[in-house]
């Protein structure tokens, strides 16, 4: 389970019928009407509780509007204030930042600060951050281009599936015609050969002919064009989708290109795929498919040479300098000041955290699309903090975390709530997924009561987990039905509290049982 909800879902962005705002031609969806309140709305659709980082939250977002509304050098020097989570695992930390980036439309990647290694040792670098969020961001910006010019693309793909099925009628004019020999070269014929004679036609045979071959090409292209047109007809109304075909596609590249990453050329912020598709033609291949698999694949490809990709990179730069949000989670493991002789794991702590700080402050990342400047995203840190504190950060990280948000732990009451009110809550899922199976489950209060009740019990005996709790709780309570699903008799279910304890009580009365199941 993601934190306190449990999938993620790209939010749709409320259609706006205002011009864009921003005096600079920034274009965020909607941003003008995603104040602080609507956005804690939005969120609490999702995640349960924790309202001091959704309030948190909500107010970074809008700063980056009030940012934007500015002019000059102003808008330069306002800088985001980073935020600082503070939280057991599974109470919602990283779903509050998924749901704020999918809410406000902006490139999101999540990060673990244990991934990285300081400088000089074997491991990944924090300047990778940077450039995993402008590779989400240049897929994020193609997905939408290549939305614009989807109608488009599809007929140009219907276009070339049409010709391979019947190919087009030839231009007149075109084909073999012997070409009549001038005098010159005739008298040159006879003077060598003189018993060669050139064969004559009569003017009048010839322009006869062409009159008959001109009608013929004429009738055979009506008739061509007759056939091509109903053609098109059945390939847009899909009658012709079964049907297998040939097509030529281009081939991707070689395997071999990808062992420079994450950490060889890539790394380096060198395009090595890209200089080599350069110096060599693109490959085809043919593959065989039906036309309904023609018709995807070939849009694609078609709408990936609409697409002006300068123009994608140009606009994902910019979308990840103004409105990206990196996520580092585990930041905990990585706090500590190294003392005297410290060796082993613990070693580049300090080194990550002085490695990390450039990029929270502001520096320029050089990646494969151009360089990236850091100053304006926005960083949210998160970490459990058992045993490090966040004063063990250097004094330099912490000055740039400046908001510190706590998040409460959950209660069985914040269970109760998370198994019946979010949009994508666990029950609405589980009774989802079995209703494909022509199962229906019926949940009574009392059994969620119940469930929630099981879930604060075993958090609290043993290692606390959160809302992922009730993952395992539901798995193991419905592992009978979703086997037996398939070849029930009876398709109507109900599971009330009775039911719950039945299935699960035993397990969580004996703690060695529960540590391994539940």
């Amino acid at each position: 389970m993601r934190d306190a909800a449990c999938s993620i879902h790209w939010l749709p962005s409320p259609n706006t019928q205002h011009p864009s705002p921003y005096p600079n031609g920034d274009n965020m969806q909607d941003s003008e009407s995603l104040t602080p309140r609507r956005i804690v709305e939005e969120l609490d659709k999702y995640i349960i509780g924790q309202d001091k980082a959704k309030r948190a939250v909500a107010v970074a977002l809008r700063n980056r509007h009030r940012r934007r509304m500015l002019t000059g050098e102003l808008r330069e020097e306002v800088i985001p204030k980073n935020i600082l989570m503070i939280g057991p695992t599974g109470v919602g930390k990283t779903e509050i930042a998924r749901r704020l980036a999918a809410l406000a439309g902006a490139p999101f990647i999540k990060v673990e600060a244990t991934k990285f290694t300081e400088v000089g040792y074997v491991g990944r670098d924090v300047d990778s951050m940077v450039r995993d969020l402008v590779q989400v961001a240049v897929k994020m910006v193609e997905q939408e281009k290549a939305e614009e010019v989807k109608d488009r693309a599809r007929e140009l793909a219907i276009d070339r599936v049409l010709d391979i099925l019947e190919p087009p009628p030839k231009p007149r004019g075109i084909g073999f015609q012997a070409p009549r020999m001038p005098p010159q070269i005739q008298a040159m014929v006879t003077a060598i050969f003189p018993g060669a004679r050139p064969v004559e036609q009569p003017i009048g045979e010839v322009e006869e002919e062409e009159e008959e071959s001109e009608e013929y090409a004429r009738v055979k292209a009506e008739q061509k064009d007759r056939i091509r047109a109903r053609l098109r007809e059945q390939l847009i109304a899909g009658e012709l989708d079964d049907r297998k075909i040939e097509i030529e596609v281009e081939e991707s590249p070689s395997s071999f290109m990808q062992v420079f990453t994450p950490q060889g050329m890539e790394e380096m912020g060198v395009d090595f795929p890209g200089m080599m598709s350069g110096m060599f033609p693109k490959r085809h291949k043919t593959r065989g498919v039906t036309v309904a698999e023609s018709k995807e694949i070939l849009a694609e490809e078609v709408a990936r040479d609409l697409i002006d990709q300068d123009a994608v990179v140009r606009e994902a730069i910019e979308r990840t300098e103004q409105s990206g949000i990196i996520f580092v989670d585990e930041l905990d493991k990585i706090a500590g000041r190294e003392a005297g002789g410290s060796s082993g794991p613990q070693v580049s702590r300090e080194g990550v955290q002085r490695d990390i700080l450039p990029i929270i402050e502001g520096s320029t990342v050089i990646t494969k699309y151009g360089p990236v400047r850091t100053n304006h995203i926005l960083f949210i840190a998160a970490g459990a903090f058992h045993v490090a504190k966040p004063s063990d950060l250097i004094p330099e990280l912490q000055g740039r975390l400046p908001i510190r948000v706590e998040l409460d732990t959950l209660t069985e009451d914040d269970f109760k709530r998370i198994l019946r009110e979010p949009k994508n809550a666990l029950i609405k899922q589980y009774i989802a997924l079995l209703a494909t199976e022509g199962i229906e489950l019926d949940f009574a209060e009392s059994a969620i009561d119940e469930i929630a009740r099981l879930a604060g019990e075993v958090n609290t005996s043993s290692e606390n987990i959160g809302a992922r709790r009730l993952h395992t709780i539901m798995e193991k309570l419905l592992e009978d039905i979703s086997f037996r699903a398939p070849d029930l008799p009876d398709k109507k279910i109900a599971i009330d509290d009775a039911y719950v304890r039945d299935r699960l009580a035993g397990i969580v009365k004996d703690e060695d049982l529960s540590k391994y199941i539940l």
